[in-house]
């Protein structure tokens, strides 16, 4: 279609009923309105995601701005566009240098961080760790990486943070307006709009030894529809251009090849990964095989003491010397 009415239909409806939530239901039942707000956010950010990858028209320019509301306010459109795009660079999936959506750390960067951060990452890396503080986390890391970016000029950052900015405008008047106070939409709609969609990326990607066994399948869920179907993920990876609404079809058509493809990595539904990892982690945070990308920053080296000088120290050797005579 040269127009994905699917798409152009949901992206109408979740800013429909975000609107219609925060304006006649926050007075009405205030605990619903944030629910419905917050799911509404997660959808977004599902449909940013389609938008970037060519959806659903055939310019850049008004997939963009189809989107550029950004009801969970953190992430500007185009940087996310960038480096989701980035990460689509299957043969560096995982790479914690070249995957900017890698969750694994380089052994040794990791080994130099503070106890206090090693916990929080390794608490990260249980299911429950990563709906609880992988909101906090992922924003903290992202916001101090992007401050780096703009104060170095980096290409494109300032004009993607400006628009962005341009976005929130209307978005802080609307919560302004619905008399919702900022702070609470920050904890009631943010925080569990980043949370729902952690569901989908807790265990998108793993390491293995081959690219395309390094991407996840989660046959069944209700959550689909909220994910735009990207449970089926290695579907996506290997066809990106595919809508949404196709990945179901694409995958029930080969699901063979596809499980084959990715050496089984294959759950049957979120709630048997929850069940295995809400409190147990999935994968270390130091990524076990880093060797297998040899153009990483090397670990720093720690330099030699200088040699002891002194009267002392010289008489010492002279004598060492005398006795090995």
């Amino acid at each position: 279609m040269r127009l994905e009415w699917p798409t152009l239909a949901l992206i109408g409806g979740c800013y429909g009923t975000w609107m219609l939530s925060g304006a006649w239901l926050w007075p009405l039942a205030p605990g619903l309105a944030l629910t419905v707000m917050a799911v509404m956010a997660a959808l977004h950010s599902s449909l940013v995601h389609e938008c970037l990858h060519g959806h659903p028209t055939r310019h850049r320019r008004l997939n963009e701005g189809l989107v550029a509301l950004p009801l969970s306010l953190v992430h500007p459109y185009r940087r996310y566009r960038t480096t989701h795009l980035a990460h689509h660079h299957d043969a560096r999936l995982t790479d914690p240098f070249e995957d900017p959506e890698s969750y694994y750390k380089a052994r040794w960067h990791f080994a130099a961080m503070p106890a206090g951060l090693r916990m929080l990452l390794q608490a990260n890396n249980t299911m429950l760790g990563r709906l609880v503080l992988g909101p906090l986390l992922g924003a903290a890391g992202f916001l101090s990486s992007e401050a780096r970016l703009l104060w170095q000029g980096a290409r494109g950052v300032r004009l993607a943070w400006a628009l962005h900015l341009a976005g929130l405008v209307p978005m802080v008047a609307a919560i302004w307006a619905f008399g919702i106070p900022f702070w609470l939409y920050l904890a009631g709609v943010v925080w569990p709009s980043l949370s729902l969609i952690a569901i989908r990326t807790f265990a998108e990607h793993r390491w293995h030894e081959t690219p395309e066994g390094r991407t996840i399948i989660v046959e069944r869920s209700p959550l689909s529809w909220l994910f735009l179907n990207n449970n089926l993920h290695i579907v996506h990876h290997q066809i990106p251009a595919a809508p949404w609404y196709a990945l179901p079809r694409l995958y029930r058509e080969r699901r063979d090849h596809w499980q084959a493809l990715n050496g089984g990595y294959v759950y049957r539904n979120y709630w048997q990964l929850f069940r295995a990892h809400a409190l147990r982690a999935k994968e270390p945070v130091a990524h076990p095989a880093l060797q297998v990308f040899p153009e990483h920053p090397q670990p720093p080296q720690v330099p030699r003491p200088p040699a002891r000088s002194g009267k002392r120290h010289d008489k010492a050797a002279r004598a060492r010397r005398k006795r090995a005579a």
